[in-house]
């Protein structure tokens, strides 16, 4: 069985293909992005300390796990050795990919957040098209959101076939693969939220689209 079969995980492959992605791979080990703003900046909507233990902790686990893991992996020539530690490549490369996604999707009220765009917009056309209006889009995503049972993400993605756009739930740390782009990515994990808003997370679903990043949405949308 070909070391090339396991050494490209899931996550490898979504971070590939996803031509908006950024580069949080380097020489084979994941690294932590940079934060285009600070950690208070999202407040009140995502409190200082929840970026702050999401981004330091949380989010780094991921990137220590998956390189841990890729470690390993090459150096055991032991096939099922290396099929157990796949699932770990796989858990962790995909939080990691989904995180650097998630970064992106964030922005800072004084940057755009929350803003949507503009009747001309193509992405504005596309959602009009499938869901009638932005409120309605973020009415269909907040339900989606709720419906996940444990852990989990929502994804507004784009078909890049088709160009058709699609709301799509993932469980745990699966990341968006195949021909799906993924435009705006909603944490759905406890630790996104449970600071702030305890376990009244429908309050965290409303609250995140004040700050969502729109323009990387159009950005990733066009790409």
């Amino acid at each position: 069985m070909a070391m090339s079969l396991f050494r490209t995980s899931a996550a490898r492959r979504a971070m590939m293909s996803s031509r908006s992605a950024p580069a949080v791979f380097a020489r084979g080990k994941a690294t932590l992005p940079d934060l285009d703003y600070d950690y208070g900046a999202l407040e009140p909507y995502i409190s200082g300390q929840i970026m702050e233990l999401h981004y330091t902790k949380h989010h780094q686990t991921y990137v220590n796990g998956y390189n841990a893991a890729i470690e390993k992996f090459d150096s055991t020539k032991d096939i099922k050795s290396q099929i157990e530690l796949q699932s770990l490549i796989n858990f962790h490369g995909g939080g990691h990919v989904n995180h650097s996604l998630f970064w992106k999707n964030l922005a800072p009220r004084k940057d755009g957040g929350g803003e949507l765009p503009g009747s001309k917009s193509e992405l504005t056309k596309a959602i009009e098209a499938k869901y009638g209006s932005y409120d309605k889009l973020i009415s269909t995503v907040n339900a989606q959101l709720a419906a996940i049972q444990g852990s989990g993400w929502t994804w507004l993605v784009k078909d890049s076939k088709s160009g058709d756009l699609d709301i799509i739930n993932k469980p745990n740390q699966d990341p968006i693969t195949g021909a799906y782009i993924p435009l705006v990515g909603i944490d759905a994990w406890e630790h996104a939220y449970y600071l702030q808003y305890k376990n009244v997370k429908v309050d965290y679903f409303k609250a995140i689209w004040n700050v969502i990043n729109w323009k990387e949405a159009e950005k990733r949308f066009n790409a």
